[in-house]
């Protein structure tokens, strides 16, 4: 195929020609050949769009001779540009017909399934490309059209028709590269893999041509610049309007030469260019921001038109535009401050930036985690204010700053058979078994971090008291504590008095924090 730019459907087309002459080469089973037939109408769906474009094309450059006055040079290009589009549609039909000469040989086609008979045989493939020469002869034709046609434009195509030898993909390989054209494609070949085959053929064929008009097609008319594509623009301070506000554009009308391709710059680096018209797409980075959140920026654009006969024409112009402060959306139960030494998690949103929002974090005064989504991160303070800067990719968007406060002390409940004791009220001697010592979290607290507020009193001391003297002293070691030792010598009118000595709260990574305590009870034993 030419050296000529591809749509991505003729790349397509091209890879799956590969792919089909290498499972032709490796001989593999012909239960794909269906396959074949989809892919064989799709590469001729293709073929007939781009003969349609080349005929266009070249009407277009018999309208743009006529509207020059006709004169001897470009009447000599077009002259050459009709006659190459004869051999085109002569080489194209001789394809055409080697495929309906293989189908007929083979049965015409199935009534039921609309596809040809016979797709499995290789018989009329082996007897009609190889026994009959029509492989060496279809070679012939290829090469010779392509050679024809870089002479024309002067400008080197690459064979259609090769030898497995002057191929990347098979010269390396021992079992095919001794193979030529004729055997490459058509020994044991499929009726169906040899339609598909003889499909991408004449693809190439028109593709190639297309290619050929464009480069002659530029040379018409080469002392002059004709404007004739016109297009209807409207600039625009913005494509998005709040409902009850105005919309205010500009209409302008804008002129296009289909024998000048130009190229297009934005700051000196080129940007593409479709139809006439250059695809300005770049990252915008913040600015100095007026009070009102913009910032005015703007980027240099040159069009430099390349005009027949050689001659450049450079135009540049500085084009001003304003940068919007994008507004950080943060998400979370409590967005002004947060708990020092917990998992506070944090959804960080930037909606006007849309699909383009790749954020990046980084953090003073704490810890950060990325989180299971983008833009969530559970930030850890360590200091009494936490600064997290928000980027998008490397453009840094803003930094938002949070207080740091401490986490509200707990309460510590005494309970026995699950229920609190009340202490104004006591209960009777000797009093109870076992009691138990409860943190009660901040309700606030609990609710925004639950796996911050898990908390557990580890170190307790429990004394029998009579008067001012104390009785028997029990040290606990854990949350529960076993009271049988103390209820053997109490009497009506004794205190127990309870002090918690130390606590342990777990953070969300399971960290335990060991918090002091001085908390004292008295429970009186009636």
């Amino acid at each position: 195929m030419g050296q000529e730019k591809l749509s991505s459907r003729q790349k397509m087309i091209g890879v799956m020609y590969l792919v089909l002459t290498a499972m032709l080469a490796l001989q593999v089973s012909s239960s794909v050949l269906d396959k074949f037939m989809v892919l064989s109408h799709s590469i001729d769906t293709s073929r007939k769009l781009q003969f349609s474009q080349n005929e266009r094309a070249i009407q277009s450059l018999k309208n743009m001779g006529k509207d020059m006055g006709n004169r001897r040079e470009d009447i000599k290009i077009l002259t050459q540009v009709l006659a190459m589009h004869q051999d085109t549609v002569a080489l194209v039909d001789y394809i055409d017909g080697l495929k309906k000469q293989l189908i007929d040989a083979e049965g015409g086609i199935d009534r039921l399934t609309k596809l040809p008979k016979g797709l499995k045989s290789d018989t009329a493939v082996a007897r009609f490309m190889i026994n009959k020469g029509e492989g060496g002869i279809l070679k012939t034709k290829l090469n010779g059209y392509i050679a024809q046609l870089s002479n024309l434009v002067h400008k080197p195509y690459t064979p259609i028709a090769f030898d497995a030898k002057n191929h990347d993909f098979f010269s390396h390989d021992p079992n095919q590269a001794k193979k030529d054209f004729v055997t490459l494609n058509f020994d044991h070949t499929p009726l169906g893999a040899a339609l598909a085959t003889l499909s991408q053929f004449a693809s190439e064929v028109v593709t190639t041509e297309a290619d050929a008009i464009n480069t002659l097609g530029n040379i018409i008319g080469s002392s002059d610049v004709k404007f004739d594509t016109l297009k209807l623009l409207a600039n625009t301070k913005s494509y998005i309007v709040t409902a009850g506000s105005k919309y205010e554009a500009d209409l302008i009308l804008a002129a296009s030469s289909s024998a000048v391709t130009p190229e297009m710059f934005i700051d000196g680096q080129p940007i593409r260019v479709q139809d006439g018209v250059g695809k300005v797409s770049f990252t915008t980075s913040p600015g100095s921001y007026d009070s009102h959140g913009f910032a005015k920026k703007t980027f240099k654009a040159a069009i430099k038109l390349r005009l027949p006969g050689g001659k450049e024409s450079i135009i540049t112009e500085d084009i001003p535009y304003q940068v919007a402060k994008p507004v950080i959306q943060v998400k979370a139960a409590a967005v002004q401050s947060l708990y020092r030494n917990c998992g506070n998690e944090l959804d960080i949103q930037v909606p006007s930036l849309g699909a383009a929002y790749n954020p990046r974090f980084k953090v003073e005064g704490g810890i950060i985690i990325p989180g299971p989504k983008k833009g969530v991160v559970t930030v850890m303070p360590k200091a009494n204010e936490v600064k997290l800067k928000v980027y998008n990719e490397d453009n840094l968007i803003d930094t938002v700053s949070f207080i740091v406060q401490n986490i509200p002390t707990p309460q510590i409940s005494i309970t026995t058979k699950n229920k609190p004791i009340d202490m104004k009220l006591g209960i009777p001697a000797p009093g109870p078994r076992v009691v138990e010592a409860k943190v009660i979290p901040n309700k606030y607290f609990q609710d925004f971090l639950p796996k911050d507020a898990r908390y557990q009193v580890v170190e307790w001391v429990i004394t029998l008291a009579r008067g001012s003297r104390p009785v028997h002293t029990l040290k606990v070691n854990q949350s529960i504590a076993d009271l049988h030792s103390i209820a053997s010598l109490a009497k009506p009118g004794d205190r127990l008095v309870v002090e918690i000595k130390k606590i342990e709260r777990k953070n969300f990574k399971n960290e335990v924090e060991t918090i002091m305590d001085r908390s004292c009870f008295n429970i009186l034993l009636n």
